[in-house]
């Protein structure tokens, strides 16, 4: 990027290409595999979805999911930041465009059951890739991935557990319908499985592809422990390090282990300059859960 100066100043251009990009993968993760499988949504998109079902009108989903929509992003504007609202607006924007004028398309049947399975699970994974590209360019597609945002940032958990959380209202709601609808227990119960495989599809898809809010502890250990907390602090200005005093097990010698707390986002930066700067230096990292209140984490706008 340092080579290529006007890339910097088209950025936000491109970006705000890249969420209306997710928007129209998720347009057609719901257009051609959720639809068809009649799978229920998470938060609001699941009301909408669940209505359109029940009355056989896919103009419903569209109306409703407009309208949640705007005020969520009201709240994004006040609660989170400007850029995530716009960018989040722009992605709903594409949604609804894909949804509208995509054509359609019958390459795949809902029927026999092992081809619905198929839609479920490739509509989760195509749904929850649009979800993290749309957050990885501060944006989002709306709906409980705004409440995400903003509980991750307050809480510091994964975005997609709030997916799951969304989903028990929605498919509830999507149940009852269903039951009113075929007045049989056997197609609701068909319904919350297929739903329960894609939410927790789309969750774990958007959980490992955004992974700002999941934690490493990185440690390393080379001749010269100031030029490794350089590196770290130069790479993430706003961490800092620990050096904790060490003995080696083979040669008995003293060493000074240098450690940090940082995102898998940060990571690949730290890491990459920690090589260029200190090529001999030992290093490793683990997952961790549970952190301080107190935690440092960019907004995601």
């Amino acid at each position: 990027m340092p080579r290529f100066p006007f890339l910097r100043r088209l950025r936000p251009i491109l970006d705000c290409l890249g969420v209306c990009g997710a928007g129209l993968l998720y347009a057609c993760a719901l257009k051609y595999f959720v639809f068809p499988a009649e799978v229920i949504l998470t938060g609001f998109e699941g009301i909408a979805a669940a209505t359109g079902y029940f009355f056989g009108d896919p103009r419903l989903f569209l109306v409703i999911y407009i309208a949640a929509q705007a005020v969520l992003a009201a709240f994004a504007f006040f609660k989170i930041s400007r850029t995530f609202a716009v960018r989040t607006m722009l992605t709903v924007g594409a949604v609804v465009a894909g949804l509208a004028f995509l054509p359609a398309l019958e390459f795949a049947n809902p029927e026999p059951q092992n081809e619905r399975i198929l839609l479920v699970l490739f509509g989760g994974i195509l749904a929850g890739l649009a979800k993290a590209l749309s957050l990885r360019l501060r944006g989002s597609t709306g709906d409980e991935d705004i409440l995400g945002a903003w509980f991750a940032m307050k809480y510091l958990k994964p975005v997609g557990n709030v997916a799951i959380a969304a989903a028990a209202v929605s498919t509830t709601y999507g149940l009852i319908l269903a039951f009113l609808k075929s007045g049989d227990i056997e197609p609701v119960i068909n319904t919350l499985m297929y739903t329960a495989i894609y939410i927790f599809t789309s969750a774990e898809t958007l959980n490992n592809f955004f992974r700002k809010f999941k934690l490493v502890v990185l440690t390393t250990f080379g001749k010269d422990p100031a030029t490794l907390g350089r590196a770290i602090v130069d790479a993430a200005p706003h961490r800092t390090y620990t050096i904790q005093e060490a003995t080696g097990g083979f040669s008995s010698e003293s060493i000074r282990l240098v450690r940090t707390v940082i995102t898998h986002e940060e990571l690949p930066v730290v890491l990459d300059l920690i090589r260029e700067r200190a090529p001999d230096a030992f290093w490793f990292h683990h997952d961790i859960e549970g952190i301080s209140s107190n935690y440092e984490i960019k907004p995601i706008g």
